[in-house]
């Protein structure tokens, strides 16, 4: 489960680090106006970068037995999953998000919990 957990994570994070960086106005549809300033744009894109490096330190990590290493990443993952589902969670109860969010929310929260799920049962390993 954890090895599927990094692999769809990284394939995920992947997907969205390069429709950040080659896609961006489309990305982000119905939050980023089809006439945004370039500053904007080469900030949507300069945001892809971390996305990508994630996606590799998650499809590199995901045949690591347990370790500190690992729980690093894990918790990270959990952290990072974690705070972009409580931001779908607050864009939809407050009606601020697009209605694509109800979508990324769902996903989201289901690799935070994944990821919850995976720290927990490499817990033997302390950082």
């Amino acid at each position: 489960m954890l090895k599927a957990t990094l692999l769809v994570s990284a394939l995920y994070l992947a997907i969205v680090g390069l429709a950040l960086i080659f896609f961006p106005l489309q990305f982000g549809v119905g939050a980023v106006p089809p006439d945004s300033p370039p500053e904007l744009v080469a900030l949507l894109r300069l945001l892809g970068g971390p996305f990508l490096g994630i996606a590799v330190l998650n499809w590199l990590a995901r045949d690591l037995a347990p370790s500190a290493a690992l729980r690093a990443i894990l918790l990270a993952n959990l952290v990072g999953f974690g705070a972009v589902a409580a931001n779908d969670i607050w864009g939809v109860a407050t009606g601020q998000s697009r209605e694509l969010a109800k979508v990324f929310l769902v996903v989201h929260l289901a690799f935070a919990v994944a990821f919850a799920a995976a720290l927990r049962r490499n817990a033997g390993a302390r950082a």
